[in-house]
């Protein structure tokens, strides 16, 4: 070896070369394992190390040679992995923390809004809606049908109004009270219907115009031996525009708003209004009946037998 390799080995500090020969021992596992676990001598491990590190150009003392021997003998220098545990689990899940950080970041952020949204503003929503709902079944309702109740009485000049409005303050209260939303809702809009019906102000007029039947006749599903005779009519307003309003069909047992309706007629009245017409093409005598504010029906000119029909 040269006086340039010496030089620049001898400054190696023994505890790293220490640990070299250890390193280098686990790297030639066979050597080692033939030499220390047989009944070969120390002296022949260290002059095969010696040897080793000659051909590399490194001087080594024998001293370093036998701390390095004792060394893996004594597993010095040799990582020896952790025993498994809770303890052991979180010191590599914090040294990995930067792979399943920011992941973990998202999803954690992910659960706060989702938890923030819930507790923060669904369920103050939810609790408010259920508020309002109770608010509005216990005091708004009620009083809404109180009102409408009122307004019948003090407009109606029959008192058939004022027993039905009184019939559905009773039932929608009690809708109320059990927290049946929908059906008290429903009494509310009848109320409502009902003082309309007692505002409406009308006259009803035979149809005659031109393209529009002023009358018809039927036979009815029920008996077909029998005739049903029926005038069209129309209700127009004070300003002469007609309605549009709420019929019962009695062929089909199912209310329609329509502005032209047929009212059925003995056969008397549904000749005499079809000898009207054909005497000019002008029906002269065509108001029927009126409606007047205060009263839920039409009071009628002519006899009339009690039914409508909506199509024909």
């Amino acid at each position: 070896m040269s006086d340039t390799t010496a030089t620049a080995a001898a400054p190696l500090d023994e505890v790293m070369l220490a640990m070299d020969v250890v390193d280098t021992l686990r790297h030639r596992q066979d050597l080692a394992t033939r030499e220390l676990d047989g009944v070969a001598r120390e002296e022949q491990l260290i002059d095969k190390l010696r040897e080793i590190y000659h051909q590399q150009g490194i001087e080594v003392s024998d001293a370093v040679l036998k701390q390095g021997v004792a060394a893996l003998a004594e597993s010095r220098f040799v990582y020896t992995p952790p025993p498994g545990g809770f303890n052991t689990l979180l010191a590599r899940a914090y040294v990995s923390r930067g792979k399943w950080g920011r992941v973990a970041g998202v999803i954690a952020l992910g659960a706060a809004v989702i938890l923030g949204g819930y507790f923060l503003v669904y369920q103050p929503y939810s609790a408010h809606q259920q508020e309002t709902a109770q608010l509005e079944l216990s005091q708004e309702l009620p009083a809404a049908m109180d009102g409408l109740y009122q307004t019948i009485f003090d407009e109606t000049k029959v008192q058939q109004a004022e027993v039905e409005a009184k019939e559905l303050v009773s039932r929608g209260k009690a809708y109320a009270a059990e927290g049946n939303r929908a059906k008290a809702e429903d009494i509310v809009t009848r109320l409502t219907a009902l003082r309309d019906q007692l505002r409406l102000s009308y006259t009803l007029h035979v149809v005659n115009r031109p393209g529009v039947q002023s009358g018809f006749w039927t036979f009815p599903k029920i008996n077909t031996e029998a005739t049903n005779y029926y005038i069209v009519v129309e209700a127009l307003d004070p300003d002469g525009q007609a309605l549009s309003l709420p019929i019962l069909n009695e062929e089909t047992g199912k209310t329609e708003t329509v502005n032209i309706w047929g009212v059925r007629v003995p056969e008397a009245v549904y000749n005499s209004v079809a000898a009207d017409k054909q005497d000019n093409g002008i029906i002269d005598r065509d108001e029927v009946g009126s409606k007047v504010d205060g009263f839920l029906d039409v009071d009628y000119g002519v006899p009339v037998l009690g039914g409508a029909v909506t199509r024909w």
